[in-house]
């Protein structure tokens, strides 16, 4: 098996386990109470998260995710997600932020990766909204 096939049999295997996990989730959001709209709205972030983002180039799990949310955010999102604005970018760090508690709760990550995950959001936005700024302004040459 060549590493593209291993890359693809893993993917796989990823997204499998993600389905399940995207279930939990979903499940654990309904049980805080949150509307259909903003379940739906967290699902569709994590799935992006999760299936793209994490698969892009690596076949990462969700557990190890957690320390790409700033190259995800800052810079991939911003690229190519043609939707990616200041408000979905504060949505996604929402979104991240409640899928890692739901994670940390699951026992499937540490309390200290979750701290590091929150604080990395709250150090990371500032930037991370003027960079889109940036990006979205064509007087702007070097955006990064």
């Amino acid at each position: 098996m060549d590493d593209y096939e291993k890359y693809e049999d893993d993917c796989k295997t990823i997204r499998e386990a993600n389905k399940v996990l995207l279930s939990d989730f979903e499940e654990w959001l309904k049980s805080s109470g949150l509307s259909k709209k903003t379940i739906d709205s967290h699902l569709s972030n994590i799935d992006f998260y999760v299936n793209e983002y994490l698969l892009y180039e690596d076949a990462a799990e969700a557990k190890d995710g957690i320390g790409a949310i700033g190259m995800f955010l800052g810079y991939w999102f911003i690229k190519k997600a043609m939707w990616a604005s200041q408000s979905s970018i504060k949505g996604n760090a929402t979104s991240l932020n409640k899928f890692y508690a739901f994670m940390y709760e699951k026992g499937l990550i540490d309390k200290e990766d979750l701290v590091d995950l929150k604080d990395t959001i709250k150090e990371g936005m500032p930037e991370w909204l003027a960079t889109l700024e940036r990006y979205d302004d064509p007087s702007v040459e070097d955006v990064w």
